[in-house]
């Protein structure tokens, strides 16, 4: 039942995460979606019976620091002020997955894992695929089938396998390196030039994401 809750929370994560890069930008989309970690800092002390660690408590406000550099405006009039509440959605919905992936991966495989959550993820989305006006071009195809199999299979196994060795919070903050991906590949494939604000938030997101790289050893060794 906790893989079933997980797949539909999958549903929503997925679906608010792209609403938030077409009403904005691919970066201010991985941006925003990079706070997850902040949700994790005080629901997985709660739910695991730990105690909060000050190290990643300060890398989760430097990496707010880094995602808040990245936002020009707050405004309920601006589309990309819209997105970026859609990524919020997107980023509390991937907190609590994250959590249900650490428990899940205590006595499953990574790969049984996303089975469950990604079969109940295509049961709850295939009714809005049945009603949407696609253009299922060769292109459109490939392009799908590389991001289900490689972006989405591959690594989201290897993502929860992670975890078994690793806290969620540790996991979670070391991803926000996808924000900085993404700048890159929306500047690179779809000619999306980041600003002064998103250069700068990337910066801070991946010094977080190395200083915590660099202390993985230590947290095993305990």
């Amino acid at each position: 039942m906790l893989a079933v809750f997980a797949g539909i929370m999958l549903a929503i994560h997925w679906t608010s995460f792209f609403q938030s890069i077409q009403l904005s930008s691919v970066a201010i989309g991985t941006i925003t979606f990079s706070t997850f970690p902040l949700f994790l800092i005080f629901l997985e002390p709660l739910l695991f019976r730990e105690r909060l660690s000050l190290k990643n408590l300060v890398c989760a406000m430097i990496l707010l620091a880094g995602v808040t550099i990245t936002i020009p405006e707050f405004s309920m009039g601006n589309q990309v002020t819209v997105g970026l509440l859609w990524g919020m959605l997107s980023s509390f919905s991937y907190a609590i997955i994250t959590l249900c992936n650490r428990y899940l991966s205590r006595s499953y495989a990574g790969s049984v894992v996303c089975l469950y959550e990604q079969g109940t993820t295509a049961v709850v989305l295939l009714p809005f695929l049945l009603g949407a006006q696609a253009v299922w071009t060769v292109q459109n195809i490939v392009g799908v089938g590389i991001i289900g199999i490689a972006c989405t299979t591959l690594a989201y196994s290897l993502y929860v396998a992670a975890q078994k060795r690793l806290k969620a919070q540790t996991v979670g903050i070391i991803s926000g390196m996808e924000t900085v991906y993404g700048i890159v590949y929306a500047l690179l494939f779809l000619k999306e030039v980041p600003t002064l604000r998103e250069l700068l938030g990337g910066a801070v997101i991946l010094s977080v994401a190395l200083v915590l790289s660099l202390g993985n050893q230590e947290e095993k060794a305990n």
